[in-house]
């Protein structure tokens, strides 16, 4: 996760294993969890599920931001690619739908001796046009390797992918670690725009509100501060002359629940926290990375799933954020469509094959009676000789799949998934924050038309996450 867990250093959270029976798993996974049949790229949403560019290689855009100029949305964030927290590079993505993604060239790259060096640490990368110099201006949080520095760093370019030139700063001579940017005015046609740095300062303790110069090289004056807050992770909505801001707290790599509070100016007193999604579910297993408006009045929640051992691997959850009941919260969708035009979204529907009603075999067993799960049944037991068999309907396909599980280790579990019988490839299944906990996690399987067969659990030594059931969808 972003930042420091208060006292505690993340250097020693900068950890790069290069398991290669997991990265085998994880290359499997990819082969048939991708967002593309073929050449024809999906025009949907799936959370969690491995996301690729036009290239077909694995999107590196963690702890990003968005831009969007003209027509075109500019996604840029952290590339992950050596499973290090070392800086590689701050990529750019560019996209007119916000599901098929090209990669441009990198925005900013490592420089030898300085802060930016493939040394130091470059986190959330974000980028707001600054109309005075009709130029790109970049905010990074910029660090030392035991982020020890809690310096913020500032870049500018004259186009949306750069290359961008920078320098580092402590903003009004205070620490900032996590950190984003907020542009006011920038859906009202505002021609002098005010720009903001959100902050975690203070050893994580206190996050801070200041306003940027004329040029958004610097900060000039604090306008709010939440002492006490341990807040993380930030991004501010603006909607009906409200500021709504989103947060996590500090709890390392691992996630927490991530809250919102609102204000009726962005200098005034915050409201006090609230849960953004059902707390058990700690975001989804997410940090919150940027927010996205919507001309409905609504918008896109996206975050990060972070998995620290592999940090290529982290996946992405944008789920759609909704003030329908009068308070932001966020609709869990494991497949969902947008249009950008109207501001609304469709999930998609599936259909359900509850796990206590496959064929069991071996050890795996139909746990008590439990109101967590649908149909208050789930199979346990899988995996290490057990395992469970569900015959599901396909349209012959590659479709995608979400196995609703429970994990309550506090490591990844794994299974093996068959369909018809075939080769195994390998679901990853993460921490769920709890036994009692189910979160769903997708997966894309090629299924005949008519009666197939998908097998979890054979043929592994260890252990699998508790299952309470499949979706099986035809969206893709």
């Amino acid at each position: 996760m972003r930042g420091i867990n208060t006292d505690h250093s993340r250097e020693l959270r900068e950890i790069a294993l290069r398991l290669a029976s997991t990265m085998r798993s994880i290359a499997a996974l990819s082969s048939f969890g991708t967002v593309f049949l073929g050449r024809a790229f999906a025009a949907v949403i799936v959370p969690g599920a491995p996301w690729v560019d036009t290239s077909g290689n694995s999107i590196q855009a963690h702890g990003g931001g968005l831009l969007k100029v003209d027509s075109t949305y500019y996604w840029f964030g952290e590339d992950k690619a050596s499973n290090s927290a070392l800086f590689q590079a701050v990529s750019c993505y560019t996209s007119t739908d916000l599901t098929t993604w090209t990669r441009q060239n990198n925005a900013l790259t490592p420089i030898s001796g300085t802060m930016i060096s493939n040394s130091n640490i470059v986190e959330r990368p974000k980028v707001i046009f600054n109309k005075k110099n009709q130029e790109y201006v970049m905010w990074f949080h910029s660090d030392s390797s035991n982020y020890g520095a809690a310096m913020v760093g500032v870049a500018s370019a004259k186009s949306p992918c750069g290359p961008y030139t920078y320098k580092t700063l402590l903003p009004l001579g205070a620490q900032s670690r996590d950190e984003s940017i907020f542009q006011d005015g920038q859906r009202c046609g505002i021609a002098a725009q005010t720009s903001y740095l959100l902050y975690a300062s203070d050893n994580n303790q206190n996050f801070k509100i200041s306003r940027m110069d004329a040029n958004y090289y610097n900060v000039t004056t604090q306008v709010n501060v939440l002492s006490g807050s341990t807040l993380e992770a930030p991004g501010i909505i603006k909607r009906n002359g409200q500021y709504y801001l989103f947060a996590s707290h500090t709890s390392g790599w691992d996630p927490n629940p991530n809250k919102w509070f609102v204000a009726s100016s962005i200098s005034s007193t915050f409201s006090a926290q609230s849960d953004l999604a059902p707390q058990s579910t700690r975001t989804y297993y997410s940090q919150n990375a940027f927010d996205l408006p919507l001309v409905s009045g609504n918008a896109i929640y996206m975050g990060d799933r972070w998995r620290s051992d592999i940090l290529s691997t982290s996946s992405y959850i944008w789920l759609p954020l909704t003030w329908a009941s009068g308070s932001p919260q966020l609709v869990w969708a494991d497949v969902w469509s947008l249009n950008l035009a109207a501001g609304t979204w469709s999930i998609a529907s599936g259909t359900t094959y509850e796990a206590e009603n496959g064929a069991l075999s071996g050890s795996a067993v139909i746990l008590p009676t439990d109101s967590s799960f649908s149909g208050s049944k789930a199979v346990g037991y899988l995996g290490n000789g057990g395992s469970l068999t569900i015959t599901v309907q396909g349209i012959g396909a590659a479709q995608w799949v979400s196995f609703y599980i429970a994990n309550g280790d506090s490591s990844w579990r794994s299974t093996t998934v068959s369909v018809n019988g075939g080769s195994a490839v390998t679901l990853q299944q993460p921490t769920t924050g709890g036994g009692h906990v189910v979160l769903s996690i997708p997966m894309k399987l090629t299924l005949r038309s008519g009666s197939n067969t998908i097998t979890i659990g054979a043929n592994q030594s260890n252990y699998a996450a508790d299952l309470d059931k499949v979706i099986v969808y035809t969206a893709t």
